[in-house]
């Protein structure tokens, strides 16, 4: 063959690995031209970063790692490993729970993923345990997800706080932070990787930015993570903030722990991405009071409609039926008692046909008087191909399930106990603009936690929200946990060539 028909065959090579597709002129004229769709395959890497629980000495942390099983017929692959190890040598998380106690390996998994289907679990106790840092690969990579869930029985920060430990980033917004003087919020940040992150937290309040020098240029060391309380980026005491972290290089996980004084504590994750209609699911049915906090990131106002999403269908609540958000001041309101002994969720819609982008969450309380308990719900997407939520127990987990537009059906799967018992699944209908709330199935003979895995089998997006509770001392202790789709898989260009090869 002439060495220009190789040339131009090589280049056709090229272009077609990174397209998907390919024409070649090959020496006679004859043009031969192949194209592939983008393949969905699973992903080879995830990585995870779990929040450090402390704050208090009767902090009681349990972890749960798990990926769910692969489908029957997928392609096998390597196995791989999942892995959580804490991000310092001292002070490092304690024990396996079916083990004695021993001080940590700081380069010993705190908890060790050894395959699909079937959770792993660890114990941490105190304030000293550290935030830890994961990595799965192979077939424990697509899905994999790990949840800290912390019991503090008394004393400052008590509650049950949950929280889905976090894929690292370089952006998050969370609404429905404070700076007032009854609350105690701590920005966690958390650098996955072997080189130091710069970060920036940004404070935004009912009127605007509230100004800080503090808050620009926080180093988190390598593999390391810091906690920074926000009120001490201001002077300004505010209800109702939201908190801005980016990173200038590097990326981080993030999460905030919000402490008031009189109903607990418990973890407020990242809001969804900016967008012009929001999701928020899984308002218990007894929940006591509901507060909206909202907050347009752009240049323009945002004019919303709010839907209570209910067993029946969408209602708009009485006196709270549009919000307005002013460009770059966040707007709260309080909803009180508004899903009064029903379960539902928040839909956030444009009122005036204007798509402005926007973010939000929920500050949920359950319980009267000093027997009250916080909770935060953030806006979040669809449940999609797949998504998981660790750490259900016997008794005590909730299942929220919303179809903010058509109808949609979930298949719900609740995997092998942590120390056995056998996965079962179940199928849920949910009607278009309501919400439907299950005691999700129990694996047979289930000892220890499972994990729960939301697959949308037909019918419109279904966003999902698992609620946790664990009453203790008369106190409906309780954390809720959404689900948005885990991204297990990504969009692979396919390459296809058919090139003739002919003799010179």
């Amino acid at each position: 063959m002439k060495s220009t028909s190789l040339s131009l065959i090589a280049g056709a090579v090229a272009l077609a690995a990174v397209t998907g597709f390919a024409a070649v002129n090959v020496p006679d004229g004859t043009a031969t031209t192949t194209a592939k769709p983008a393949a969905r395959l699973p992903v080879e890497r995830s990585s995870l970063l779990c929040p450090a629980p402390g704050l208090s000495d009767l902090a009681e942390t349990e972890y749960t790692s798990f990926t769910p099983a692969a489908k029957s017929g997928d392609a096998p692959g390597p196995a791989g490993t999942a892995e959580l190890l804490s991000s310092t040598a001292a002070g490092a998380a304690g024990k396996s729970k079916d083990k004695k106690t021993k001080k940590a390996d700081p380069d010993k998994p705190v908890v060790l993923l050894k395959a699909p289907g079937k959770p792993a679990t660890a114990e941490a106790s105190g304030a000293d345990a550290p935030a830890l840092i994961g990595t799965a690969t192979g077939l424990l990579a697509p899905g994999w997800t790990a949840q800290q869930t912390t019991t503090v029985e008394a004393g400052d920060g008590r509650g049950l706080l949950g929280v889905s430990c976090t894929a690292p980033d370089t952006g998050f917004w969370f609404p429905a932070a404070s700076t007032a003087k009854s609350r105690e919020d701590y920005v966690h940040l958390t650098n996955p990787d072997d080189t130091a992150a710069v970060a920036d937290i940004e404070l935004y309040g009912p009127d605007g930015t509230l100004k800080s020098d503090v808050g620009e240029g926080i180093t988190v060391p390598a593999r390391s993570g810091v906690r920074v309380l926000i009120s001490t980026l201001t002077s300004k005491a505010v209800d109702d903030v939201t908190v801005h972290v980016t990173t200038r290089t590097g990326r981080v996980g993030a999460v905030v722990r919000a402490a008031d004084d009189e109903s607990g504590s418990d973890w407020l994750s990242a809001s969804a991405e900016p967008a012009s209609t929001l999701v928020l699911p899984g308002i218990p049915a007894d929940a006591t009071s509901v507060r909206l906090v909202a907050f347009a990131p752009g240049d323009d106002d945002a004019d919303l409609t709010v839907k209570l999403l209910g067993k029946t269908g969408a209602i708009s609540p009485a006196g709270h039926e549009d919000l307005h958000v002013k460009s770059r001041m966040t707007a709260g309101v309080d909803l009180k008692d508004l899903t009064r002994g029903e379960p539902g969720s928040l839909l956030l819609t444009p009122s005036d046909g204007k798509a402005t982008p926007v973010v939000a969450a929920l500050r949920v309380v359950r319980g009267k008087g000093d027997k009250r308990e916080v909770g935060y719900i953030p806006a979040t997407g669809p449940v999609g191909a797949r998504a998981t939520v660790a750490d259900n127990r016997a008794k005590g987990s909730v299942l929220s399930l919303t179809a903010p537009g058509a109808a949609g059906t979930v298949e719900v799967t609740a995997s092998a106990g942590s120390r056995g018992g056998t996965p079962v699944s179940k199928t849920y209908q949910v009607a278009a603009g309501a919400t439907v709330a299950v005691i999700p199935p129990v694996p047979a003979g289930l000892k220890g936690t499972y994990a729960l895995t939301v697959r949308t089998r037909s019918g419109g997006p279904v966003h999902a929200a698992r609620t946790l509770m664990v009453p203790m001392d008369g106190i409906p202790m309780f954390t809720v946990q959404t689900l948005p789709d885990d991204r297990g898989t990504v969009e692979v260009p396919a390459a296809e060539q058919d090139l003739s090869v002919l003799d010179d």
